[in-house]
């Protein structure tokens, strides 16, 4: 009797949690299906049946392929650098000294700041006149006037920047967590053996990262895919569609043009092609786990 009782103790615990997934991510994702297989506009009282039409105008939109290549190109770009940049900070804060938990609390700020604000911050840092990186480049003696936001060639590339400086204290503090689990045998063993900070580094520090750098992969690829906000509030995919990403495009097909059929295809679209890389990289990474496992026998 107490086991019945506990069990559905147990199911009044998780029953919130449960509501929640059904109403705000399952039921969305079914009615997303469903309207993908209509031709549903907002303005219109018919929204008749035309099966896979939706993806199939959606695979030979050449806009929509513009912007699938934009996340692409950001994502493949943003992801490793802000890996190695993030790796890179976490390895200086990971020092016992005065203060550090000082440093580490301020990396972090940005991952808790409202995007709409952090971006209204970075519109004003790449202004082609007053903006702190021309007004950088003025000092140096080199061009001072580019306009970061409206050049088709630096639109994407600013967006990147922005974006490493955004995740950097997510990425740090996971990789931290990552550091701070190597246990200090290893490296004072190596150490007594000869080894110089590179090959700990390479030997030690690398290997036994292998499954946090996995999570931090495979998030911040999702995350990359998922580009929204700094877009809307930047560029509005201009110059040119040069920043136009598939999050982005998906919102202008659904509100602005008001085809929620279409949008819901793409919508799904971008979620096989978040299923197919993270398979991939499971993959990639279910064999560095095998390798590395080995390399320590």
């Amino acid at each position: 009797m107490s086991a019945e009782r506990s069990n559905w103790r147990g199911y009044v615990f998780v029953a919130p949690a449960t509501v929640y997934l059904l109403v705000f991510s399952l039921l969305p994702m079914a009615v997303a299906a469903y309207l993908s297989l209509h031709q549903w506009h907002l303005l219109r009282a018919e929204h008749p049946f035309v099966g896979l039409d939706n993806y199939a105008a959606a695979l030979e939109d050449p806009f929509f392929r513009t912007a699938f290549w934009n996340t692409l190109v950001f994502a493949a770009t943003s992801v490793p650098l802000g890996m190695a940049f993030a790796l890179a900070v976490a390895l200086l804060v990971d020092q016992r000294l005065r203060g550090i938990a000082v440093f580490r609390t301020l990396f972090y700020v940005p991952a808790v700041s409202s995007g709409v604000a952090i971006s209204m911050v970075w519109i004003w840092i790449f202004m082609p006149q007053d903006g702190l990186i021309n007004y950088a480049l003025r000092l140096a003696g080199l061009a001072g006037d580019t306009d970061f936001l409206g050049d088709t060639r630096f639109a994407l590339a600013a967006i990147v920047l922005m974006s490493l400086w955004i995740g950097l204290g997510p990425r740090m503090v996971i990789f931290l967590a990552g550091l701070q689990s190597v246990p200090p045998s290893l490296y004072e063993a190596a150490a007594i053996d000869g080894a110089g900070p590179w090959q700990r580094f390479r030997h030690i520090t690398l290997p036994m990262l292998v499954p946090t750098t996995f999570f931090v992969l495979v998030t911040s690829t999702i995350g990359a895919f998922q580009l929204f906000t700094q877009v809307y509030i930047m560029t509005q995919g201009g110059p040119r569609r040069a920043t136009d990403v598939v999050v982005y495009h998906i919102y202008k097909e659904a509100w602005h043009k008001f085809h929620i059929g279409s949008a819901s295809a793409q919508s799904y679209l971008l979620f096989a092609a978040l299923l197919v890389v993270s398979l991939i990289q499971f993959r990639l990474m279910r064999r560095q786990l095998k390798e590395a496992a080995e390399a320590w026998q």
